[in-house]
């Protein structure tokens, strides 16, 4: 039987079979010894012995999956990532269209034992709400939903994408706006639901443009039309960002195994009946289909507040500038080291620690050195002597004939980090600036050497990782420009952005920072003399690696001593909204994240506004200090809490506000204020 609750447990990790080496191991850690001293003490001295090479792909793979019974043993995991795509159909035996593309969301997790799952969730739907006209019954729903669809469906044109039903249906509610005071009435609302996210746009903006006899055209108000799938979901259901969710015994079908519907509704078939598995489309060991009303999401108390063993994996790149002084560019020049570091989060010591090398390279002690090195050498150019004729034509054909091996050696080296990547299947990738740097400097080196297989480094096994800019403008932290990489399944925590935005800091190096918290600094190599050292030697080119391994062994020590993904994770609980969009958003999606929970008990709904010009106000008095000594005391005046202070002084709520609709004669209204 599988267990309900998380536990800690060992590894349990494995050496991969198929390019394990056979250099000795390295000797075992005394049991004094802190890991933190390991992770200090794992990049030695050029002098210190390097026969302890660690093996290579020891520790790569996850620990193998239990065996599940589905009919009996629940699945228990922490979600990390939640995402939807749309499917070309419903899955058998889950809820949903029988025909039709479908919203699937999806849910990446970590298990207590160390396994990677992905559940797919059927049968949840966007929605929205529209007040409901005067005299409207539930007799006038199919004559709206009709009147709507048709709308819609021409507004749709070409792009229509197999949609047969684009409005599914029009129920009638009682609700109250959040936005006004009404006597704690509650009023006929219209609860519109879609066929899929992107439906409700079209939907919100053509509801107002219908007839629907006998009430003609109303410019009606939209509310909760602007919410992501991904949060109308989670508030739905009760999930917030990074809990422990629980699959219980008979609801969840495996993908890759044939499992009999049990419970399950099958829309537009049968009963119960035998079916045949839904191929899985991912790399994750466990991958599962559930409907969305037959999971738990448990409340993050007790053994529910533990953090799963997800895997970080740290890595760093190094580029080789063939032009002087000139900034590395993926088209003309080429990674030249990828240093990768994981750890387990919770542990110190990494599992595995290994440098891709183009070149030769000297051995590292308690580093496996991945080197690809083409057969000719680098041809020596002899500056100072007059080179004959024939010298010069042989001295270039051996430089061609170098740099072509060197450009097909480089491939094989994109190729096995992305393969070592999928065999690692990490949750968290971390790093330095690789948002803006290392990510999008090896996808654009991959298409330009046409290394068709890279850019697959998510979770899903054909979908392609794609890049694009975004700009990201918010009042707390400013205007910032950066790159948007999918890679589905894992989050991208860029340890330079999380610094940038938490962290008031004189200089954002990584040498600065690393010296500010951690009191040490990276390995001294200047970039300008990185491309002499990767055309010296094995032993120059060593150099370059134990700096390059530093550089990735550096954010792992400050994510463990800064706790950001602890902090993190807990911010994603307690605003409700996942991991990832605490790292991309601002603090507009918590707010809403937390106001739609606590609406959504009360029965009240959220408007949506068009956004206008913002009006001029008058901010709180801030007197300007001068720079100077004083040897006076100096008093410091503020406002503890200043704007809730004021909201709770005048009973400044969304749900207390009269406004001009308001009718004040109905009631004896007195505000706080005596108004």
């Amino acid at each position: 039987m599988a267990t309900l609750g998380p536990r800690q447990l060992s590894n349990g990790l494995e050496p991969h079979p198929k390019r394990q080496r056979t250099s000795p191991s390295p000797p075992p850690l005394p049991s004094s010894q802190d890991g933190r001293d390991f992770l200090n003490d794992c990049l030695p001295d050029d002098d210190e012995d390097a026969t302890s090479s660690q093996p290579a792909m020891v520790h790569w793979k996850r620990p193998p999956p239990p065996k599940l019974d589905p009919s009996s043993d629940p699945l228990v995991f922490q979600q990390i990532d939640i995402d939807y795509y749309v499917g070309a159909s419903t899955v058998p035996g889950m809820p949903g269209m029988g025909t039709g593309p479908v919203p699937v969301l999806r849910m990446f997790g970590v298990t207590s034992d160390g396994n990677s799952v992905c559940s797919h969730i059927h049968g949840f739907l966007p929605y929205f709400f529209v007040p409901a006209p005067r005299d409207f019954s539930t007799q006038h729903c199919a004559t709206f939903r009709s009147a709507l669809n048709t709308a819609v469906m021409g507004d749709l044109r070409s792009s229509r994408d197999n949609i047969r039903e684009a409005v599914l249906a029009v129920e009638m509610c009682r609700k109250s706006s959040i936005y006004g005071f009404y006597f704690n009435e509650m009023s006929d609302f219209l609860r519109v639901t879609v066929s899929l996210p992107k439906l409700v746009a079209p939907a919100r903006r053509l509801v107002s443009c219908i007839s629907v006899p006998p009430f003609g055209q109303i410019d009606y108000q939209v509310y909760e039309a602007n919410i992501d799938f991904e949060v109308r979901f989670m508030v739905d259901t009760g999930v917030v960002g990074c809990s422990w969710i629980e699959l219980p015994a008979g609801k969840y079908r495996f993908r890759n195994q044939s499992q009999t519907c049990g419970t399950g509704t099958l829309i537009g078939g049968g009963g119960a009946s035998e079916m045949k598995p839904h191929p899985p489309v991912t790399r994750c060991q466990i991958e599962v289909d559930v409907s969305y009303e037959d999971f738990i999401s448990h409340l993050q108390e007790g053994e529910w507040q533990a953090i799963a063993p997800v895997r970080i994996l740290s890595f760093d790149i190094e580029c080789a500038a063939k032009k002087k002084g000139a900034f590395p560019e993926a088209q003309r020049d080429p990674v030249i080291q990828i240093a990768n570091v994981a750890v387990l989060q919770g542990e110190t010591e990494p599992f595995v620690k290994n440098v891709f090398t183009l070149d030769t390279c000297a051995p590292i002690a308690g580093t496996d050195v991945r080197v690809f090195a083409p057969e000719t050498k680098l041809p020596k150019y002899e500056a100072e002597l007059r080179m004959s004729e024939a010298e010069l034509r042989k001295y270039e054909a051996e430089l061609r004939k170098y740099e072509a091996e060197l450009r097909k050696c480089e491939t094989q080296l994109l190729k096995e980090w992305a393969e070592f990547l999928q065999e690692l299947d990490p949750d968290i990738i971390t790093g330095y600036n690789i948002v803006n740097f290392d990510l999008p400097y090896l996808l654009n080196r991959a298409k330009a050497l046409k290394v068709d297989s890279f850019p697959y480094l998510g979770r899903v096994r054909d979908s392609r990782t794609t890049m694009r800019d975004s700009t990201f403008d918010s009042r707390a932290y400013g205007k910032r420009v950066n790159k948007i990489i999918s890679i589905e399944g894992r989050i991208q925590f860029d340890l330079f952005q999380i610094l940038l935005r938490d962290t008031k800091l004189r200089s954002y190096t990584l040498n600065s920072v690393s010296y500010h918290f951690l009191g040490e600094q990276k390995e001294d190599v200047h970039h300008s003399i990185i491309t002499d050292l990767q055309n010296g030697n094995e032993q120059t080119r060593r150099r370059l690696a134990v700096y390059c391994v530093k550089d990735a062994v550096l954010p792992i020590r400050l994510l463990d001593k800064l706790m950001c993904l602890i902090n993190y994770m807990e911010m994603a609980r307690v605003t409700g909204v996942p991991l990832a969009y605490v790292l991309s958003r601002g603090q507009q999606i918590k707010v809403v994240s937390q106001l739609l929970r606590k609406a959504r008990e009360k029965d009240l709904l959220m408007p949506v506004y068009k956004s206008e010009a913002q009006e001029e106000y008058a901010g709180a008095t801030v007197i300007d200090p001068f720079r100077g000594y004083y040897n006076i005391p100096i008093a410091t005046l503020d406002f503890s809490s200043l704007y809730p202070s004021i909201m709770q002084a005048h009973n400044l709520c969304y749900t207390t506000l009269l406004i001009k609709s308001t009718d004040r004669e109905r009631y004896d209204i007195i505000t706080p204020s005596r108004d």
